[in-house]
């Protein structure tokens, strides 16, 4: 039986396309073009594509798109020598292990130079770069510094993309970051990076301790609610304008995943620690030859609302030649207000060799501007201790936490210390050491091990509840 022929008007298509399916509708508007197509053809038309696009191009996404293929996955391998008994010597077994790691990075220079955290490079055997389209690099160590936890990595390659460096000095709190990098890379197996947002939720903090007693002392970051995950490390955090501000390291959390309390090291200290390393393959330090005193609340002398009290003076040091004197309270240097010891190792991180900083210091009631000249941090004339024969340490255990009241949940604890040491570098009987450098102190043989080892050492040791830092040189 054959189809009868119908006529459709305009009125009644109008009508009918409300309410009929969709497999019908599509009858029902051919029909309708043949019957008035100038009049119906008009109602099907999608809105303009250009319309979506511009509102879903927001700042975010052209950030992204202008910083994203210079972010790279680093990928690490570290062998590592475990225990052997005499079975595994008699059937020829070997004892040793590879540990994979997986971090982040971006290119600062397209002839292949890359900056990370140097956790994320630490005790790597091998080390592989993957570009956001998958080609994959071996990558070399140019230089780490442990104390602001950066490194320079190198890639044998030409024309990379560049990640563009804006600046951390004029951050505003609330201001939109993305944090980009490739969180959980093995269990995603992809190269290309992920992408969340947040703001800036602080500036200046100083992060001393994880809720379980893990992780390291960092002073001076930048706090965000970005979500920063394993992998991230190194990845860079982002501004609306897609200039990077910062150097994602570290999270603040009781179950090793985001929580919203995020730090990023600023780019203003981390481009001057690249820039050294790829000049010298190590840092310059910034050495001024003050000691502050260590806060006390059993003596009013040390309470100040603003501050550091400085109690020694190395001499023939620049801060002896400007004429700053034990006693003095250095309030101010360049633009940064001082409130305590953690501001004015900040400062220090943030200073130049060579370059002259004006430092507004009280003296009883009087306030003076001094400028000092910072210098290389002198071998010769930092303090210098033998661990071993002057430090008895033992390991912090749950007992003596409880006993004493520390907070911190691992260290060594220092049983007895001869007078020079406590002279040259402020330890004292009953402080815990908690981290040397970058390493996070667990026992006493740790810190025996890392004091034994010749070189510069900043420690972070907890009294009186409170932690501070102290550095010197071991011989």
């Amino acid at each position: 039986m054959k189809s009868p022929n119908v006529t459709i008007v305009p009125a009644v298509c109008k009508m009918l396309s409300r309410t009929v399916s969709a497999a019908l509708l599509l009858a029902l508007v051919a029909a309708c073009e043949r019957s008035a197509p100038a009049q119906v053809v008009q109602l099907y038309q999608p809105p303009p594509t250009a319309k979506v696009d511009s509102s879903r191009r927001t700042a975010i996404v052209v950030a992204v798109e202008r910083v994203a293929p210079a972010v790279v996955t680093v990928q690490t391998q570290q062998i590592q020598q475990g225990p052997m008994d005499i079975w595994d010597l008699m059937n020829g077994r070997s004892s040793q292990r590879t540990l994979a790691g997986i971090g982040s990075g971006f290119i600062v220079r397209a002839d292949g130079y890359i900056v990370t955290n140097a956790h994320v490079i630490a005790g790597a055997t091998t080390i592989s770069v993957a570009l956001r389209d998958g080609t994959t690099y071996t990558g070399k160590v140019v230089g780490a510094d442990q104390t602001n936890d950066l490194a320079v990595i190198k890639v044998n390659a030409k024309g990379l993309p560049v990640a563009p460096l804006g600046s951390s000095s004029d951050l505003m709190l609330g201001e939109w970051v993305i944090a980009i990098g490739n969180p959980y890379g093995f269990v995603l197996a992809n190269s290309e990076p992920s992408v969340t947002v947040g703001v800036v939720s602080g500036v200046g903090r100083n992060l001393t301790a994880q809720p379980d007693g893990a992780g390291g002392v960092y002073v001076d970051m930048i706090q965000t609610d970005a979500a920063i995950n394993p992998g991230n490390s190194g990845g860079p955090l982002v501004n609306a304008s897609g200039d990077v501000i910062g150097v994602n390291s570290s999270i603040y959390s009781p179950s090793g995943g985001s929580v919203g309390l995020g730090f990023a090291i600023p780019i203003n200290r981390a481009r001057r620690v690249a820039e050294d390393l790829i000049a010298h393959g190590t840092v310059r330090r910034p050495w001024i030859g003050i000691k502050p005193a260590i806060p006390s609340s059993g003596n009013p002398r040390d309470v100040v609302t603003r501050g550091v009290i400085v109690a020694s003076i190395t001499p023939g040091s620049p801060a002896a030649q400007a004429g700053i004197q034990r006693g003095d309270v250095i309030e101010k240097s360049r633009n940064r207000l001082l409130h305590n010891a953690y501001d004015w190792e900040a400062e220090q991180l943030e200073l130049r060799v060579g370059e002259t900083v004006p430092l507004l210091v009280k003296r009883g009631s009087r306030e003076l501007t001094v400028n000092v000249k910072v210098q290389d941090l002198p071998e010769v004339n930092a303090p210098r201790v033998t661990v071993l024969r002057e430090i008895e340490l033992t390991t912090l255990t749950p007992t003596i936490r409880a006993d004493r009241g520390i907070r911190s949940e691992a260290g060594a604890l220092v049983r007895s210390t001869s007078a020079r040491v406590t002279n040259d570098i402020g330890l004292q009987e009953g402080d815990v050491i908690v981290q040397i450098n970058r390493m996070r102190v667990t026992s006493a043989e740790d810190a025996a091990r890392a004091l034994n080892s010749p070189g510069r050492v900043v420690m972070y040791v907890e009294r009186q509840g409170q932690i501070f830092m102290t550095e010197f040189v071991t011989q």
